[in-house]
Parts: structure tokens; C-alpha cells; sequence
């Protein structure tokens, strides 16, 4: 799968009961579960499949995997968390429409370079069901959705923090590659509980200093960070999107040294520094790019309106529109999307790629006060009336919405582990496999643990 597919489809299938390779289907003429997870079940037959998609990502790395009992409890941890995040999107509400999942399925298969049938017949090459991988696909944009959903009711980045951000980045453009491992503790942990888990992060520590593991290895083992099977890697980051815990410790450190272990909000932490960049201070030349300002009116398709009745909508808008119709008008009383209905489908000034290449080539191809035929996207199907047009120079702001974005990814990372911590911790999870089988069920007050080194 992983070489004739991209890896995030590997990633995506890894923690899936979507994938469904030949030899699974010979192993289990009857299946058995591996873990109670409220009101749904794992079964056996899943946990192997993802392990042995682990296991493929892993080729030819095999020693950075923990011995098999452990891989299989990170891996059913893993399952576990996403049960409870397509659980609590469905209590939110969020759903995938088929409609949109064909839709993302085909652009899957056209990101590929084959159609969808080509699609289906390279997965069922590397013995993948196709119905098993729109299943797949389909919590995949249902945990994105979640996941989306949370930073914009949680997160929020002030202009006084894009200055002094940017204040700080002034000082100095290094950029920094870190990698972490998480000894969880609960919410309210007792004396004995802090004790336990000090005495795990040292261990784990003593055996970064010996040599006996490397950090990713030790990650994969140990950690309880959602991103353990990753090797605990957290990728690049500027010195405004750490915590400032570490930020100065980090600046003082070099290539390959261990920092911690840390008390935190979620545990016990160790940060790896792996490497330093300079991120670049540019050129100082200004960037003028074309603006437009633009409405829109959406219809969206959902388990209520098909893909035929969306499009019929918007024929009959566009037609009203035609005829005379006023275009704020029409989409204050009919549009779809909630943020711009009240501004009569006003989405000011943004580049011509702000909201997708689709979007942008329809608004590129029309005159000032020009209106559009009805267009789809992932969103549903518009028409856009091209308001007017501007060339700007918009290094500042680029800069600033960098920095902005970038603050807004750090604290998401933060706050959405946390509340994946508390969506596991108020559980009901009980495993029937692997070490933790049977009379060893969590709730919100015994956390998964970790492996004592």
C-alpha cells in the first residue's frame, strides 16, 4: 500500500479498520473484540490490520518498534482515541455526506494521477476492500472536521501577540526541529500518581543517556503523546510557537541534546532539540499581489440535500439573480454559509487563491460587478460576483498572517492533546487484549499507562 499510495494514506489506513489486506482475511475465521470503548468495540481483527500497516511504514526500520506487546498497546490506543473523536463528532453533529466523500475520494484518485476505478484497483492490489477505504476516508475527514471545529470555538491569536512574535522574530530567524516523549498524568494526580510517573520519566531518561535507545525509538515505546508511533516528532517550529517553558532553554541547546525531564500540564515531559535552521529574514523587496473583492452564495449538500437538489438550487438562484434579483439580496435570504449571509455573501479582499484554486479561477475570470454560472467545491456549489480588484503589497501582512497562523497551530497542537486526554480520561474503555485484558477497564480516573522502562 505504502508505495503505491502516498504516506498520509498510509497514516490514514494505519488507524482504520479500513484496511483490509489478503492475509487479515485468511487469519480470522472468527473474530473477537480487543477493546470496549463506550459503546463501540474494537475488534481483534482491526488492531492486527493496523499493526501490520505499522509495521510496513516501519520496513527496513524494524528496530525503532517496541517488542509486539508494546507496539499493540500504543496501536490500540491510537484506535481508541479515534473512536472517541468520530463518537463525539457525531454527538456534534458532523457528518460526511456520500456525496462529499466521492468527492474527496476522487480527488484522492486524481492526486494519484488514475481516476477512481484506477483507485479501486490498486487498492484491491494491495488487498485493500474498497468499501473498507471509503469508511476509512470517511472518519478521516470526520476527525479533520472535529479537529477544525474545535480550534474555531477554542483558539484565538491577539494582534499583541503577532507583535510581539514578530518583535521576537526581529532578534533572530532560527527555526527549530524538536521531537518529545509524554508521561501522562491525570487531572488532579495524586502524590502516588506524580511519584509513579517521575520515576517512569527517569528511567526513560536513563536510558537516553546510556544508549540503550534512541529518542524516536524511545518514543514509540514510552510516550504517551498522541504522536508517539511518529517517534514523538513534532517537526519545525519558530521560537514563538513554543511554549515559553522552553523557549529559552531550547535557544541554549545544541543539535541532539535532551531537555528535561519538564512537569507540565499534561505530565512529564522530554524534548529532543534534532537540528536548527535559519528560517530566513526575505529580502526586503515589497510583494504586490492581485486582490479581489468578491460574494458568494453556497449551497451545501448534505444527508439532506443531495448533490441533484444542491444543483437545482443554485440554478434556480442563478436564475433569479439573471432575471433582476439582487445578489446581496438573494444571498442574505439563501445562502448557505453562515459567515458571510449576513453581509449579504460579502468575503472582502483576499488573493485570488484564498479559498481554493477553484474558487479563485472563477473569480479570475470575471469582470468588476460580473456575476459567475454555478461552480462545485469541496464546500458545495456557489456563484461568486466579482466585486472589484487591486493590486497590493502584502509582504507585512503575509508576514503577520504567517506568525498568526503559526501561533494559532502551536496552541491548537496544546489545547487539542489536552482535549484528547480529557475525551480518553472520561471514557469507558475496557480491554480484552494485550496485557491489559480483562479487569482492567479505564475510566476517568486510571489513565492508560505507559511501559516502566
Amino acid at each position: 500500500m505504502t508505495k503505491t499510495l502516498p504516506a498520509v494514506l498510509a497514516t490514514l489506513l494505519a488507524f482504520s479498520a479500513a484496511a483490509t489486506p489478503a492475509f487479515a482475511q485468511q487469519s480470522q475465521p472468527l473474530d473477537r473484540i480487543a477493546a470496549i470503548v463506550d459503546e463501540d468495540v474494537i475488534l481483534q481483527s482491526e488492531l492486527e490490520r493496523a499493526v501490520n500497516n505499522i509495521k510496513a511504514q516501519y520496513a527496513g526500520r524494524e528496530g525503532q518498534l517496541p517488542p509486539q506487546s508494546v507496539l499493540e498497546r500504543q496501536v490500540l490506543e491510537r484506535l481508541v482515541l479515534v473512536k472517541l473523536q468520530v463518537a463525539r463528532a457525531d454527538g456534534s453533529g458532523i457528518r460526511v455526506s456520500d456525496e462529499e466523500l466521492n468527492h474527496a475520494i476522487g480527488s484522492i484518485a486524481q492526486q494519484n494521477g488514475t481516476n477512481v476505478d484506477g483507485l479501486r484497483q490498486r487498492l484491491a492490489q494491495d488487498g485493500i476492500g474498497f468499501s473498507d477505504f471509503r469508511n476509512s476516508v470517511r472518519e478521516e475527514i470526520i476527525t479533520q472536521r472535529l479537529r477544525q471545529s474545535f480550534a474555531q470555538s477554542r483558539i484565538s491569536v491577539s494582534e499583541g501577540e503577532v507583535d510581539a512574535a514578530l518583535a521576537q522574530q526581529s532578534s533572530g530567524g532560527a527555526q527549530y526541529h524538536l521531537a518529545h516523549i509524554l508521561i501522562a498524568l491525570p487531572d488532579g494526580a495524586s502524590a502516588e500518581q506524580i511519584a509513579t510517573g517521575q520515576s517512569k520519566v527517569d528511567g526513560v531518561k536513563g536510558l537516553l543517556d546510556k544508549g540503550e535507545l534512541d529518542f524516536a525509538a524511545a518514543a514509540v515505546r514510552y510516550s504517551d503523546s498522541p504522536n508517539a508511533l511518529e517517534g514523538g516528532d513534532l517537526g519545525w517550529r519558530s521560537a514563538d510557537e513554543i511554549p515559553n517553558a522552553f523557549s529559552n532553554q531550547i535557544k541554549a541547546m545544541k543539535a541532539g541534546d535532551v531537555l528535561g525531564p519538564i512537569r507540565g500540564p499534561s505530565g512529564f515531559q522530554l524534548l529532543k532539540l534534532v537540528e536548527v535552521r535559519d528560517a530566513g529574514a526575505g529580502d526586503g523587496d515589497g510583494q504586490k499581489v492581485t486582490e479581489y473583492h468578491a460574494r458568494h452564495i453556497l449551497v451545501r449538500i448534505t444527508d439532506e440535500v443531495d448533490e441533484a437538489a444542491a444543483k437545482a438550487k443554485i440554478d434556480t438562484l442563478r436564475a433569479r439573480i439573471a432575471g433582476g434579483a439582487d445578489f446581496q439580496t438573494v444571498a442574505k435570504e439563501s445562502s448557505d454559509d453562515a459567515n458571510s449571509r449576513g453581509q449579504g455573501g460579502d468575503l472582502g479582499w483576499f488573493p485570488a487563491d484564498a479559498f481554493g484554486p477553484d474558487f479563485g479561477k472563477q473569480v479570475e475570470s470575471l469582470a468588476d460587478n460580473g456575476v459567475g454560472t454555478p461552480f462545485r467545491t469541496d464546500a458545495g456549489w456557489h456563484i461568486v460576483q466579482r466585486v472589484g480588484s487591486r493590486q497590493t503589497d502584502v509582504s507585512d501582512n503575509n508576514k503577520r498572517a504567517q506568525i498568526r497562523e503559526q501561533i494559532g497551530r502551536r496552541k491548537l497542537d496544546d489545547e487539542y492533546n489536552r482535549f484528547l486526554q480529557e475525551l480518553r480520561g472520561e471514557a469507558y474503555v475496557s480491554f480484552r487484549s494485550g496485557d491489559r485484558a480483562e479487569g482492567n477497564a479505564d475510566t476517568a480516573t486510571t489513565p492508560a499507562e505507559p511501559a516502566k522502562p
